[in-house]
């Protein structure tokens, strides 16, 4: 008998655990290989769309030399009637390490899965709120402009 598959719910608590550990990649790998991530307020000329694990992780791999999340708050995980959708509140704090400001945001995910993976993830956090948090300009609120991705 092997592992359970993972739902939408499971994934998205996994999910906090690789970040407050700093594990981005690992975070990244609970994508499935043709899963994508998607940006919805990125600012203008931010990459908004990601398509495939190998692009989230290229995203994601200097992550933590942006931000130090130290906590999690307000985690509220809201699973839909179907087990592979669920929809995340959550208030992260931490560091921005480019100023060493605090950073408080709050982010709403959707996650979809499929056989134990996520295959679409939206994010929808405010790059006002970021430029606030982290002191930089709206252009550069988004702390990972030089990553792959598709602007829309």
């Amino acid at each position: 008998m092997g592992t359970p598959l993972k739902d939408a719910s499971a994934l998205i608590d996994e999910g906090l655990r690789l970040i407050l550990a700093k594990d981005m990649l690992g975070f990244a790998d609970l994508w499935a290989e043709g899963g994508t991530m998607e940006l919805p307020f990125a600012p203008p000329g931010a990459p908004r769309w990601f398509e495939g694990r190998a692009a989230v992780r290229e995203y994601l791999r200097h992550y933590t030399d942006h931000l130090d999340v130290r906590a999690v708050h307000r985690h509220a995980v809201h699973v839909t009637t179907d087990p592979n959708v669920a929809i995340a509140e959550l208030e992260v704090e931490g560091v921005a390490k480019g100023t060493g400001r605090d950073y408080r945001m709050r982010y709403i995910a959707v996650v979809i899965a499929r056989d134990g993976e996520i295959i679409e993830y939206r994010d929808y956090w405010d790059p006002l709120a970021a430029q606030e948090n982290t002191g930089e300009s709206a252009a550069e609120a988004n702390p990972f402009p030089e990553r792959v991705g598709h602007s829309a």
